[in-house]
């Protein structure tokens, strides 16, 4: 298992992210090593502690209604390495080593697959 690496935001930093009307605000998250997307999804900011706390990626399933760590049914682990917000606060990038076969829900390594055209 790769080590994890926590992150030590201030309470600064914290207060500055804008979450939506729902508590909630995108995160993406990219591959350390050859920088591709690999998904976006959903952060509160008890997904956002842990996220920083454990050293894991931790989101908010909309659909579930429910915190989930990404990889604890499939094995296909994020753990954080960096940690960035935009010039806005309302969007997240995690930079993240990828455990597993890949990142997206379909099994392949990122969720951006498909492209138009």
């Amino acid at each position: 298992m790769p080590e994890t690496t926590t992150i030590e935001a201030t309470d600064e930093q914290l207060a500055e992210v804008k979450y939506n009307a729902d508590g909630l605000v995108t995160a993406i998250a990219q591959d350390v090593e050859n920088g591709d997307v690999l998904m976006l999804a959903w952060m509160n900011a008890e997904s956002l502690k842990m996220t920083f706390d454990e050293g894991r990626m931790v989101y908010w399933s909309r659909s579930r209604q429910e915190l989930w760590r990404k990889g604890d049914t499939s094995g296909d682990r994020q753990f954080v390495r960096e940690a960035y917000y935009d010039c806005d606060a309302d969007a997240l990038l995690f930079k993240v080593e990828q455990e597993g076969a890949g990142a997206c829900h379909t099994g392949a390594r990122s969720c951006f697959f498909r492209s138009f055209g």
